[in-house]
């Protein structure tokens, strides 16, 4: 059927249009601008053509598609057309709307974005902060391994509630799970599970966040969205007994050759509480010794003061210093600092037996032992480094030993009151 044809469109009429070479149209002579398109690979395809900016010959011609034949009948796609080009008629231009869709960004793109502009803190005392190097490297980490993984495709105001409520879910059921070589020597294992779900929704609400700022969305579809979005509370601690095998573990490995530095940091985590970085990249010029106090430039709180016992001080003043290099535990070749501790913690905890045992579990530890000592929250905040009760709480677990005993004074002075 020659391109310039026009007859009133039927079903038979278009499933006897044959394919060829090259594309072609037959037009609907009932209604003006609507046509079916053959592709020369034999899709059919309804579509309108119209001139943009109000008609006239001056005017850009543009052309929208309807549908796909067989998705649509005919007459449902003359029933569409004749919508579309009533709103065309009072204005409306369908195809710069849908091109305008197909520039919009995408989720991936979005996490580009956000890796170059937007990694700030957005509350709290370090509100309009860069991120820390590591806490940027993490949470990229898991918008990339998570949220492109499983939403990268999609563009960014489609996203809803219930999209990401699914990838939650899909998350914490490890459908982004991933283990491949990424180099020499060097993997990439992408697990899942809860705690990566609840981290990635909050990674993606901030990025979102970003780009309402930003006037690329209306909204953050996170604020609606239905999950669980706090992380399970820790509450395992070391008992003093366990402190001791920790302690008795370090001292064997020593023996058998361990790395000192590994062992050290070990050690400063327990009689410090400090988290694993803030003592991984201690400095030596952060140390008063004379006044006893650990002055950390830069924390998560930002700067920091706080006490330092008398035990960390003396394993501080046995550990040498290196020549030019200001970092308690230097790297064992290079300029930097030891990064060692995540490889050699499994030998540490298993030599002691401690399962589920992690470096913040230590931070957990000396704000337990504080609070069952009798310490005020205000003091254990001061220990650990803290900004506000409201963490110092989270910390405040009480060893239940002397609990038990408090429990078995009471029971003894009520059943002698009972039995007398």
């Amino acid at each position: 059927m020659p391109a310039s044809s026009k007859v009133r469109l039927t079903k038979t009429l278009v499933d006897s249009a044959e394919a060829t070479n090259k594309r072609y149209m037959i037009w609907d002579s009932d209604l003006a601008g609507f046509a079916v398109r053959i592709e020369s690979s034999g899709t059919k395809s309804f579509v309108i053509r119209y001139r943009a900016d109000g008609g006239g010959r001056s005017a850009p011609q543009r052309f929208v598609s309807i549908g796909r034949f067989g998705n649509l009948t005919v007459e449902e796609a003359r029933k569409e057309a004749k919508k579309v080009l009533g709103r065309i008629a009072v204005g409306e231009d369908p195809a710069a709307h849908r091109n305008a869709r197909r520039k919009e960004m995408k989720i991936a793109a979005l996490v580009d974005l956000y890796e170059e502009e937007g990694c700030y803190i957005q509350r709290g005392v370090r509100q309009g902060e860069p991120m820390k190097p590591l806490t940027k490297q993490y949470t990229i980490g898991r918008l990339r391994h998570h949220v492109v993984r499983l939403l990268g495709h999609k563009r960014i105001t489609e996203l809803t509630a219930g999209d990401i409520e699914r990838f939650v879910r899909d998350v914490e059921q490890g459908k982004s799970r991933k283990d491949g070589k990424i180099g020499h020597r060097k993997r990439i294992i992408v697990r899942g599970g809860p705690g990566a779900a609840r981290k990635a929704f909050r990674d993606l609400s901030a990025m979102y966040s970003f780009a309402v700022r930003r006037d690329l969305v209306d909204k953050n579809p996170c604020e609606k969205a239905v999950v669980r979005k706090t992380d399970g509370r820790r509450t395992r601690f070391l008992s003093l007994a366990e402190v001791r095998k920790l302690g008795d573990a370090c001292d064997m490995l020593q023996k058998e050759g361990l790395n000192p530095k590994a062992l050290n940091i070990t050690r400063l985590w327990m009689l410090t509480g400090c988290r694993r970085q803030e003592i991984v990249e201690l400095k030596w010029t952060e140390l008063d010794f004379e006044r006893g106090l650990l002055v950390l430039a830069d924390s998560k709180t930002g700067q920091s003061t706080r006490p330092l016992s008398r035990a960390a001080i003396s394993l501080l003043r046995t550990i040498p210093k290196t020549d030019k290099i200001d970092y308690v535990f230097p790297a064992d070749c290079g300029q930097g600092y030891f990064q060692g501790t995540k490889k050699l913690w499994p030998k540490i905890v298993a030599k002691a037996g401690l399962e589920g045992v992690t470096p913040h579990t230590l931070r957990h530890t000396l704000g337990a032992i504080a609070t069952s000592s009798g310490e005020a929250l205000a003091m254990t905040g001061a220990l650990l480094g803290h900004a506000n009760l409201r963490s110092t709480m989270i910390y405040a677990h009480v060893d239940y030993d002397p609990m038990r005993r408090a429990a078995d004074r009471v029971g003894e002075t009520i059943t002698s009151a009972l039995l007398s």
